[in-house]
């Protein structure tokens, strides 16, 4: 490690590790808890992506590849910690295992736009069902070296300053994990829905072939130890007074203390009934091992909320920009915690509009008046290279709040 990188690294630790130390974290995972266990508090806000890329602060220094993604996470944590929402900013750095069995046996090939951070389109490997004989069954497999390698690089870097953290979770999680992802990635959705129609029995065998892929994995790394407390996901901050709080190297557990999480995207333009045919039957046996679910991400999970009352151990439900905000209001009720996520296009991306931010937010948190809502703003993909956009919106947001809520 070159002394200039070491200097960088070690500077940037420590400003984050002051930030970790700041009795608001605490404060927030009190609210968190809190909120995700059904108690009232106020809404917590949630900035999930704010278009770092704009930002100044993204320029990295290190010239070492390895060090620069480390560089690059302590400095787009810095700067989410200056917006003023509720994140909670975890005293560790998580160093993610090494696997070698990622995928599913075959490559997807992908066609990029020119313009940068553009669109692409997958050139789909399963043309036909019968593909499926090409898959690979996967399995949790961790290169235990080159892991243990890259740990003692950070360590000696940073470890006496800031906690060192391997996540040894396996590698099918999240969108890697949710059926999904990789059903579009490997079908493409505009033919796994004529698969419904055309050959379903097809369609069976292979969502039913990831879903015993990934269901064999989890148990796997279970049986492993290696779920630790680090691997809890619900695409919010993870916290429930019903759960263990994340913590570092804690490993060993079991699922039912972990938040799980899985989202149906590519199933957006499906109807609920094929929705549950052909992916939540497939979910259900996965998320139920999990101790809290939470379920959604950009879909339209409107006309699918009492489809989704089918996994016993739900908690929080995603509320789309395309989702009719009254009617999932009505549905879920404070049965759930609603997690409403107004249109970034509108918030923040373009021509910003502290009026036309007040108005939406108003209308759409009266109707959540009396649901335990949190709102979260992502996928940004700009902001107009304008970096104090995203707080002037979390500042309007709290004045919103306090208005229809309740200072």
């Amino acid at each position: 490690m070159s002394l200039s990188d070491r200097e960088i690294l070690r500077d940037l630790a420590k400003r984050y590790r002051d930030l970790c130390a700041d009795s608001v974290q605490a404060e927030r995972r009190d609210l968190w808890r809190r909120h995700n266990s059904l108690q009232r508090t106020r809404p917590l806000i949630y900035v999930r992506a704010f278009a770092w890329q704009e930002m100044p602060e993204a320029a990295c220094l290190c010239r070492d590849p390895f060090f620069r993604a480390y560089e690059a996470h302590f400095r787009h944590q810095l700067f989410w910690g200056t917006l003023g929402d509720d994140s909670i900013f975890e005293p560790w750095v998580t160093v993610g295992a090494v696997y070698t069995c990622r995928g599913w046996g075959v490559e997807i090939p992908r066609w990029r736009s020119d313009t940068p951070g553009g669109s692409y389109k997958d050139d789909y490997p399963l043309k036909r069902l019968e593909d499926i004989a090409r898959l690979r069954p996967p399995h949790h497999a961790v290169d235990e070296a080159a892991t243990a390698a890259a740990v003692a690089r950070l360590e000696e870097a940073v470890g006496d300053l800031i906690t060192i953290n391997l996540d040894r979770g396996p590698a099918y999680r999240m969108w890697s994990g949710d059926l999904s992802t990789d059903l579009g990635h490997l079908r493409g959705i505009e033919h796994f829905m004529l698969d419904m129609m055309d050959d379903p029995d097809g369609l069976h065998r292979l969502v039913g072939f990831l879903a015993a892929g990934v269901a064999r994995v989890h148990d796997e790394a279970e049986a492993a130890g290696d779920w630790g407390l680090c691997a809890h996901q619900n695409q919010a901050m993870p916290y429930a007074q019903e759960l263990p709080d994340p913590a570092p190297n804690v490993n060993g557990v079991k699922r039912n203390a972990l938040w799980g999480y899985m989202a149906a995207q590519e199933f957006t333009g499906v109807s609920p009934a094929m929705h549950e045919e052909f992916l939540l039957r497939y979910q259900l046996p996965i998320l139920k091992r999990f101790g809290l679910v939470a379920y959604g991400c950009c879909e339209d999970l409107t006309r699918k909320i009492d489809m989704l009352r089918q996994i016993p151990n739900l908690r929080r439900i995603a509320v789309a920009p395309s989702a009719d905000v009254a009617a999932c209001a009505e549905q879920i009720g404070r049965d759930y915690v609603l997690s409403y996520r107004p249109s970034p296009a509108d918030m923040v991306s373009y021509k910003f509009d502290p009026g036309r931010v007040r108005t939406i937010l108003r209308r759409d948190l009266r109707i959540c008046r009396h649901n335990l809502v949190d709102i979260t703003l992502k996928d940004v993909e700009t902001v107009e290279h304008d970096p104090e956009r995203v707080r002037k919106w979390v500042a309007i947001t709290r004045e919103v709040i306090d208005e229809v809520f309740g200072g």
